[in-house]
């Protein structure tokens, strides 16, 4: 089955599609093997990268330092790297 995160060691790696320009920040479900993520920035200038790694550095409870782009800087399609995230939504299995 295909999935939309997978962790290395302690850090979370999450497929992710971005849907800018959004009347709300919010995740919105899996959307083939990726999570949905609306946002409200425009993609203009980073802003929107910058508006995702702060939401999911407080989504996960992290430092916005521990949220990295690994690839898809200027695609909606990205993948993230969660460094050690304190916190875990119900449908991310913890086990490593």
């Amino acid at each position: 089955m295909t999935t939309f995160y997978h962790w290395e060691h302690d850090n979370l790696i999450l497929k992710v599609h971005i849907q800018p320009r959004s009347s709300q920040t919010a995740i919105k479900g899996v959307l083939g093997n990726r999570l949905k993520i609306k946002i409200t920035s425009a993609p203009v200038d980073g802003q929107a990268n910058a508006d995702i790694i702060k939401f999911l550095a407080k989504f996960f409870a992290v430092a916005k330092s521990q949220v990295i782009i690994q690839s898809g800087l200027h695609s909606r399609k990205k993948s993230l790297c969660i460094q050690s995230p304190k916190k875990l939504p119900d449908y991310i299995n913890d086990l490593r």
